[in-house]
């Protein structure tokens, strides 16, 4: 009777407790997610011109997209000309970033010319085109 009382004691406390480990999992799902770099689109298709000196640029760049129409967007929203220069000075504020700038290849010279200026006058330093290779 004895051994059998201590077997059943021995086996109530030999359970594995879980909550340490679902803590641990859930920590590192947080760390994952805020140390995951988002990169906002432009929100719309666009058909770049092909290059064949086309190379990579770095991941964290403002991304602008002039569509066939004369439309700038920037994260989905049509911005215009006119607002290139107020939607990029508060996102150039906080560093050097390059702008990459996604051009329909019908798209005016002059337009195009337009938003680089509107771009540099916002503080960008550097501003790319984007191409297909």
């Amino acid at each position: 009777m004895q051994g059998r009382l201590q077997h059943r004691l021995e086996q109530q406390n030999s359970s594995i407790d879980m909550s340490p480990l679902i803590d641990v999992v859930f920590i590192l799902l947080i760390f994952f997610i805020v140390t995951t770099v988002f990169v906002r689109e432009t929100g719309v298709e666009v058909d770049k011109p092909q290059s064949l000196t086309a190379s990579q640029i770095p991941s964290r760049v403002i991304m602008l997209a002039i569509t066939t129409q004369g439309q700038v967007y920037y994260d989905g929203a049509n911005i215009g000309v006119a607002g290139v220069r107020p939607t990029l000075q508060p996102l150039l504020s906080g560093g050097d970033k390059p702008v990459l700038l996604q051009v329909d290849k019908t798209v005016p010279t002059s337009l195009l010319v337009q938003v680089m200026d509107e771009a540099k006058l916002a503080g960008a330093v550097q501003v790319s085109l984007a191409t297909r290779k």
